[in-house]
């Protein structure tokens, strides 16, 4: 089959697309800068071994994460790559004016055409306070609950199709639709396409009822995936987009050339989410401290739960767990994200993992 914008290529020994999510992770030790290098790195690792898609998260005040930018991001990445779709997973809609995503967006597709994922979460991506700096009010359920007709908004402008008397029929996103009917104009008149991505049944009916693709996070929401990719499926109504339901999980998944390593980067991994949990966020810690630090029964108790949502351990360890993961939720394609301390063990774990599936080379 033939891959279009959602639907992507199945190869090697893969039962489905595989794709990367990319957290931008700063190591203690590292800088903004070291981990931006590593993504441009694993988004061109990632073209060459046919991953499909290559997206980056929009997250805030977080010191060991730098993608709170995903649209500067991908605009970099789109310069360093050729072929490979790129997108957002996600931005956060109830964080931006939607023009300003169409505006941001419109410009990735006339740098990349073709090429770009608008990938949209209802989530802050950050804590309340955060969440109030960037969005300059107090009432911050209002986001949330104010998601469908943001999305509305959202693809109106994305689509230049506000109706007669609506008072933002004179507004357009640039670039955007409007040049190609414009006087001589000769813009392409093509959109991203728009993902809904979840936690739980709110945006997987959603998508459903929109006949939009969805992407559920699985990899920190690991006990809703069935449960809400059911609901997806249950609620799908077919669409000019697609006919039939497509829905992608992100997975935490870690491989390195032995076990032992990747339990060390786990462990890693659960204290990182414990001190953010606790508000306490720091870069992404050293494993060496890691094996100092005296955890309590609480904390190896979460150690002990989050890390059982890591796909990890050796190559052909990883494969099999995603393989058995990709049975039991029916999903269409995984997307791999992979935490550790140091950007050269996230790229080992991407090529052990491409190398289990006899990704191609080239």
């Amino acid at each position: 089959m033939a891959a279009d914008e959602i639907r992507g290529v199945v190869r090697g020994g893969a039962s489905v697309p595989l794709s990367v999510l990319d957290l931008v992770t700063v190591g203690a030790g590292s800088s903004a800068g070291d981990a931006l290098r590593t993504s441009v790195a694993l988004a061109r690792f990632a073209e060459e071994r046919g991953f499909h898609r290559y997206w980056v998260a929009e997250h805030h005040s977080m010191p060991g994460v730098a993608s709170s930018s995903p649209a500067v991001i991908l605009a970099h990445l789109a310069a360093h790559t050729e072929r490979i779709r790129l997108g957002s997973g996600g931005v956060m809609l109830p964080n931006h004016a939607p023009l300003v995503i169409a505006e941001q967006f419109g410009t990735l597709e006339a740098m990349a055409p073709g090429r770009i994922d608008l990938g949209l979460g209802r989530a802050p991506g950050t804590d309340g306070a955060t969440a109030a700096a960037l969005r300059r009010t107090d009432t911050l359920h209002e986001g949330a609950d104010d998601f469908p007709e943001q999305l509305a908004e959202l693809t109106r402008f994305l689509d230049d199709d506000f109706p007669d008397g609506h008072p933002y029929r004179r507004i357009h996103a640039v670039p955007g639709p409007v040049q190609s009917s414009a006087p001589g104009g000769v813009q392409p008149s093509h959109r991203p396409p728009i993902w809904l991505l979840g936690s739980s049944g709110f945006s997987a009916r959603l998508a459903g009822l929109l006949g939009l693709p969805f992407a559920f996070a699985h990899h920190f929401s690991a006990q809703n995936t069935i449960p809400a990719l059911d609901l997806y499926r249950e609620s799908f109504r077919p669409s000019g987009v697609l006919d039939e339901p497509y829905a992608l999980i992100g997975v935490s998944a870690l491989a390195a050339d032995d076990e032992r390593e990747a339990r060390r980067q786990v462990r890693a991994t659960a204290l990182n989410m414990i001190r953010l949990r606790s508000g306490r966020p720091g870069l992404f810690p050293d494993p060496d401290e890691v094996e100092k630090h005296e955890f309590s029964s609480m904390e190896e108790e979460f150690v002990r739960s989050w890390g059982g949502n890591i796909v990890h351990g050796t190559a052909d360890a990883v494969r099999s767990g995603l393989d058995d993961l990709q049975k039991r939720t029916g999903a269409d394609e995984l997307m791999l994200t992979s935490h550790a301390h140091r950007g050269e063990l996230r790229l080992r774990s991407y090529e052990l993992i491409a190398d289990a599936y006899g990704l191609p080379t080239a």
